[in-house]
């Protein structure tokens, strides 16, 4: 098997600020998350899928 060689992934998430999407609900299937004042809402679907709408 041949791979690509790309960036690995600990490189990735050490990039980024890593949360918990069932904290952010606060045990609920919503959260609302405000950028530059505009509100989405963060939901978990039944199948543990995330979606971000605005």
């Amino acid at each position: 098997m041949i791979r690509a060689q790309n960036r690995s992934e600990p490189d990735l998430v050490a990039e980024a600020a890593c949360h918990d999407a069932r904290a952010l609900t606060g045990g609920a299937n919503t959260a609302l998350i405000v950028l530059d004042g505009q509100v989405y809402t963060l939901r978990i679907t039944r199948a543990g899928k995330l979606i971000l709408t605005k």
